[in-house]
């Protein structure tokens, strides 16, 4: 897979972006705001996949909660996408999302020239484990019927954890210096991102 992680919405390489995305629609997950009641919910999603659209990139909802249970239906879905770009929020919601839909294993199926991309919440779910990450997000907050226990185990798709919003204007800036001085003491990898920052693997 070819990856775009940026630490805050589209990132300061927009057109590298459009250049990995390479004229094919991608899937546009946003359920690690599934927390959040509507209309606000919806009103945020729609404004992200605007920054997109905005950009040339035909992009498609690709809520999960739609798949729960229902891997196969993931499977050919996601063989019928260039890519998926996945929304920040919080980290846990969406690791549940992605467990309970299948996600988690399916997109590691997925060829070379299949493009992850996506910021925060969607970032930091790549690591080998979300420990690091509660200094931030709750994980207890557990929105799925389907599911009532943490899942703490990252996608492991990098070896690190990408902790988003240091140093920025952000409003959890704060938070991550907690998580940089945690994942210091623990021994966990990490690497620190400002936001207009991205990460860039091809």
């Amino acid at each position: 897979m070819k990856y775009y992680l940026s630490s805050f919405k589209i990132g300061n390489e927009p057109e590298k972006l459009k250049q990995l995305v390479n004229n094919r629609t991608i899937g546009f997950i946003p359920n690690s705001l599934d927390h959040v009641p509507e209309p606000q919910r919806s009103e945020s999603n729609q404004k992200n996949m605007q920054d997109l659209t905005d950009l040339g990139i035909r992009v498609e909802l690709l809520d999960l909660r739609a798949y729960f249970g229902k891997n196969e239906l993931l499977r050919k879905k996601l063989k019928e996408l260039g890519g998926v770009w996945v929304r920040g929020g919080l980290t846990f919601i969406l690791r549940q999302a992605m467990y309970l839909s299948g996600f988690d294993v399916l997109i590691k199926e997925q060829d070379d020239n299949f493009l992850y991309g996506g910021y925060s919440a969607g970032v930091c779910v790549l690591a080998p484990s979300l420990e690091g990450i509660q200094q931030v997000d709750d994980p207890t907050i557990m929105p799925y019927k389907e599911l009532q226990t943490p899942i703490m185990e990252g996608l492991n798709l990098l070896p690190y954890l990408v902790l988003p919003h240091y140093k920025s204007d952000h409003p959890e800036s704060a938070l991550i210096d907690k998580e940089v001085e945690y994942c210091t003491q623990h021994n966990i990898p990490f690497k620190t991102l400002k936001d207009g920052e991205v990460i860039i693997l091809e």
